[in-house]
């Protein structure tokens, strides 16, 4: 395992456990809010779980394709968070914080995939 590898694993399951708090948090101050909290938690603790499973994958297009889940499930907790900001559920001084942490969860699994994908060509791996 690679040291980006072991940032993204420690990063990932950081950030599922400050969701998962944050959750705990606003679930009983914004009950107009439960849908959003949901999916924030399903889709912010999922990153970790795809990268967690990436780690042990049978071939290179395998980690890809988990890291690629991981990359999409990290923007659309990016999406859920502006939106519980938005709705005040989030002050700015919390929403800084947690944004900044799925910010570069996501330019980690940017530079991961491509990086891979530009591995996998090289070597023909490719299915395009």
């Amino acid at each position: 395992m690679s040291v980006r590898d072991i940032i993204i694993v420690d990063k990932t399951e950081h950030f599922a456990d400050r969701i998962t708090r944050m959750y705990r948090y606003l679930s009983d101050k914004h009950l107009g809010e439960k849908d959003m909290l949901k999916q924030i938690v399903r889709s912010g603790t999922s990153i970790g779980a795809n990268v967690s499973e990436g780690q042990f994958a049978q071939t290179k297009a395998d980690f890809l394709t988990k890291m690629t889940i991981a990359l999409k499930e990290a923007n659309e907790t990016r999406y859920w968070l502006k939106r519980l900001y938005a709705f005040g559920s989030l002050s700015e001084k919390e929403f800084t914080s947690i944004i900044t942490d799925c910010e570069d969860i996501i330019s980690i699994l940017t530079i991961i995939t491509k990086t891979t994908k530009e591995n996998l060509k090289v070597k023909g791996l490719d299915n395009k």
